[in-house]
Parts: C-alpha cells; structure tokens; sequence
C-alpha cells in the first residue's frame, strides 16, 4: 500500500446559485484516524459529507480514495472502493430482526442479496461474519429481537453494524448519537473504542462530549470553510472557533 493519505479531499466547492455552502475545503484521513468533523448549523457539513460521499457533484475540487480519483464515481462505486456512510437518520426495516440486516448487509457486498433473502441462516461464512459484527457492537444477543423491540440507541448501533458489513477503510459517522438519550450515548461511545484500529473514521456530531471523548483531531466547518484543523484540546482555546461556534462549551469548560 502506498503512504499517502487513504481518503483525500482537495479544494471541494459547491456553489447553490451565488453562494459557496462549501468553500475550497481540503482536508484527509489516514488508516486509524478518529477525526470530528464539527460545525454550526448551516456550516455546510451535511453538503460536505454528501460531495465526499457522491450524492452531490462539486463545481471544483477533487475526492481521492485509496489513491484513486472518484470526483465523479458514484455513490455506490465509493461504497465498494470502501467509503461507507452510516445514516443521520435511522433506516432500518421495524420487522426484521438485527441479524437479517447485518447478514443481508454483508450479502449485497457480495453482490449476492438478490435472490438470497430467507436463505443466508443455510450460510455459515455470511451468519458467522453477522454474529461477529452484532458482538463488537454488543447487539448479539438482541440478534433475534425485531428491531422495534429494541432501544433507539441499539438502533443507532445497528446501523453502524450495518456499515460495517459492509467493509469500509474509511467510515463517515452521520451524528451517530442523534436523538439517542444521554444514558444510552456511552453504549455508542464503547462500540465506537472496539471498532478496527486502522479504521479511519470521520463523524460528524453535536454531542460536544462525545466529541471530545471520540476524537483524536478536530476540524471546525463555519461558513462552507475550514477554520480549524487540529487536536481537540486546542480547538477549546481557538479564537476563531470560540466565536463561530465554541463559545458557551469553551467557557463552561474553562469555568468547570
């Protein structure tokens, strides 16, 4: 493998009419990256997110994985080169157990999951390699719940079980502790430590805690630009980002 970065993003833009959402954004991932990508509303990270992960075309800039150029690969093709996204909101099927998503999920990686849906528990590699992902993500043993049995922060683990199946080398966590209550987000923060060390992971989250437990580097979005890009015990001291963004958090932190 070569030694640049694993994903790369070069002066991304993306102009809706005569404004830039986002404006010359740069920035990459190497494997075992824990990168926070934070923001404040209408910073333009969820336009970021959808030009890196190719359900939008940017007017300039470039998008590398791997090494390879896929500006203008599709949604899909980045999927299989390995760029997985798990969703800000919950796209699960209520009647269907966590074990029939993970193993249709490591089926359609296979290109398989057309005409083996009610026969993959016959196929001892894809249930083997669903049971794997359902304990690192501690869902084993609600494997056979239907998911509307389970807890929405069980939901939101599944979900990212399912990115799993799906065997990215960089994975983009779309606020993964939405909506999920505060006595539910450290079962999210303890499967996020056993994900695979040279994982690179990029999440995008309002939970400043979470933030600051998760992220090894920080990168602050306000107005479409970059205005940070460091470690997360710098970003608090950060001038710029206490103004756009930090302030009550940097101040309550200082103060505590």
């Amino acid at each position: 493998m070569n030694d640049g970065p694993l994903f790369e993003v070069k002066n991304l833009q993306k102009n809706f009419g005569g404004l830039s959402v986002t404006d010359n954004v740069s920035l990459s991932l190497v494997p075992g990256d824990r990168l926070a990508l934070i923001g404040p509303n209408g910073a333009g990270k969820t336009t970021f997110v959808n030009l890196v992960t190719g359900n939008l075309a940017p007017n300039s800039g470039s998008v590398h994985l791997a090494g390879q150029d896929v500006t203008r690969s599709s949604a899909m093709q980045r999927v299989r080169l390995g760029l997985v996204r798990s969703f800000q909101v919950t796209r699960l099927f209520y009647d269907m157990t966590p074990e029939e998503h993970v193993a249709l999920a490591v089926l359609q990686r296979e290109g398989r999951s057309g005409r083996m849906i009610g026969q993959f528990r016959s196929m001892p590699t894809v249930m083997d390699e669903a049971r794997e992902i359902l304990h690192l993500l501690g869902l084993l043993e609600l494997s056979q719940f239907k998911v509307r049995e389970i807890a929405y922060g069980q939901q939101r683990l599944l979900e990212i079980a399912l990115a799993m199946a799906l065997r990215p080398k960089v994975l983009l966590l779309d606020e993964p502790a939405a909506g999920v209550p505060q006595s539910e987000t450290a079962r999210i923060e303890h499967a996020l430590d056993k994900l695979p060390a040279d994982l690179a992971v990029m999440m995008i989250e309002h939970d400043m805690d979470l933030v600051f437990r998760f992220a090894k580097r920080v990168i602050v979005l306000a107005a479409g630009t970059v205005i940070f890009d460091g470690s997360p015990q710098d970003v608090t001291q950060d001038a710029r980002v206490r103004e756009a963004y930090l302030g009550s958090y940097a101040n309550a932190s200082s103060a505590a």
